[in-house]
């Protein structure tokens, strides 16, 4: 369904200053927009931290559509990661020719290259070959030399989302997902987890379908969407995308997800040995049962992590998505898992709720 650009973008305070800065970009590609009644704009399903749109404009040599992304921060989520650094991070992935092209940007949001390939489903995820293209992409991803310190991100980020998110909820909700005590759990978890050698390498750590496309043609694999990138033990990133596949956001409850689907041992070991041997090497069975086992372990980090970033979204931003409901499935999650994991009872009760104080 498209609309008017107008009616869409008039919503934003810099409405005017999003027109000038579409104006630009379109002047810079070779075209003129000489009626902003001419832009039509797209809404495109399945973003969770931002408000994204497919613009089009009738290009000035043949009058062939011009697609661009426009992409509009959304509210109050400047706790989850650094949007300069966000940006910085944009550019690098655009100077080794990864993912779209920055082409504006504006207070609220930016500009972007649309790319002409096709996101992947829910169900392409579990597709063997797709699969396989998928881990060779992540292994070259992780390989990329970026800005930033080569050391994990991933346990202060926990911590300040942990605190953002104790000063945000309600006294009940403090409670019922069991943030008094959750220092405890990832003070064990950093113990469990930070033992032995480990791979650090640059991280997409939202490596769900929705920010994967395809080439139809040619097949080859974009990664998209680096709000949450950063260096983490590519462990973590494996976990992440293994509890990815649980989820299908753009079914009638997007929310929802289906840990019957969780992928078994057997697709796990497929997936880092296509990982592992994707610069050509074969990896040995310890290897890959090693790096399987690693991960299997990161998901409770994972778990933790996206728990308080839906339970924090809960109070902040306002797509249409129950954050608090997709929460309390996390951290219902980690419970199962680090009993199962760890052996050990977990402060995090049946429903997210919090067992008997643990002294």
């Amino acid at each position: 369904m498209a609309i008017k650009a107008i009616e869409l973008l008039k919503g934003g305070e810099n409405h005017e200053e999003i027109m000038e800065v579409l104006a630009a970009v379109a002047a810079d590609l070779g075209d003129v927009i000489d009626d902003l009644n001419s832009l039509l704009v797209k809404p495109l399903k399945g973003a969770m931290t931002n408000e994204v749109f497919e613009v089009n404009w009738p290009t000035k040599s043949d009058g062939h559509l011009r697609k661009v992304l426009v992409r509009l921060y959304g509210e109050g989520i400047e706790v989850f990661f650094n949007r300069v650094d966000e940006i910085q991070t944009f550019e690098s992935m655009s100077k080794h020719g990864q993912g779209p092209r920055l082409l504006g940007r504006f207070t609220t949001g930016r500009v972007e290259e649309f790319i002409h390939a096709k996101t992947l489903s829910a169900a392409d995820l579990r597709d063997p070959q797709i699969s396989a293209l998928v881990a060779s992409k992540m292994r070259e991803f992780h390989n990329l030399h970026m800005p930033g310190t080569k050391k994990a991100q991933l346990w202060q980020r926990l911590r300040k989302w942990h605190s953002h998110a104790k000063s945000l909820c309600s006294p009940k909700d403090i409670k019922n997902f069991g943030l008094e005590h959750l220092d405890t759990e990832i003070n064990m978890l950093v113990e469990l987890l930070s033992q032995g050698y480990q791979e650090i390498g640059f991280c997409h750590n939202d490596l769900q379908y929705g920010n994967i496309m395809m080439d139809e043609d040619t097949r080859a694999i974009t990664l998209i969407d680096y709000e949450y990138a950063s260096y983490n033990p590519v462990a973590y990133d494996l976990a992440n995308h293994f509890c990815e596949m649980v989820a299908n956001y753009h079914s009638d409850q997007p929310h929802v997800l289906d840990y019957t689907k969780y992928p078994g041992l057997e697709e796990r070991q497929r997936f880092v040995y296509n990982y592992l041997s994707s610069e050509g090497k074969e990896p040995s069975s310890s290897e890959v049962e090693q790096l399987v086992n690693l991960a299997e372990k990161y998901t409770l980090a994972n778990h933790l992590f996206w728990g308080l970033w839906g339970l924090i979204s809960s109070y902040v931003n306002t797509i249409d998505f129950d954050y608090k409901e997709y929460a309390r499935q996390r951290f219902q999650q980690y419970r199962l898992k680090k009993v199962t994991l760890l052996d050990s009872p977990s402060v995090i009760s049946e429903h997210g709720m919090v067992k008997g104080s643990h002294h």
